[in-house]
């Protein structure tokens, strides 16, 4: 395995229209953020930008970036629903609960 590789891929969903993407790696990451517009710019994705190059640069784990970028993921609303159940699975009733 890759050492810039996610354990578990990030799902990010751009509505029902579109299939969901799964991005692997750091370097997908990088790149999906690269064609972010710059207008939506703000402190989550830099955060994400700078986990992923520091990551790149060896400076950091892949999956401490994958956090970053599943923070912005999530923040931006592209998080595909699937990735805010537990690991596991756990109880679907419980995790509805919470997000009322």
């Amino acid at each position: 395995m890759n050492r810039l590789q996610f354990f578990t891929p990030v799902r990010i969903s751009r509505g029902q229209e579109s299939p969901a993407e799964e991005i692997d790696s750091v370097a997908e990451a990088m790149e999906f953020l690269r064609r972010w517009p710059i207008g939506r710019r703000g402190p989550v994705y830099q955060c994400a930008v700078n986990c992923c190059s520091a990551a790149l640069a060896g400076r950091m784990s892949a999956e401490e970036a994958r956090k970053a970028f599943t923070g912005f993921a999530r923040i931006t609303r592209l998080l595909d629903d699937d990735m805010a159940l537990p690991i596991g699975g756990g109880n679907v009733d419980s995790v509805h609960a919470l997000r009322r």
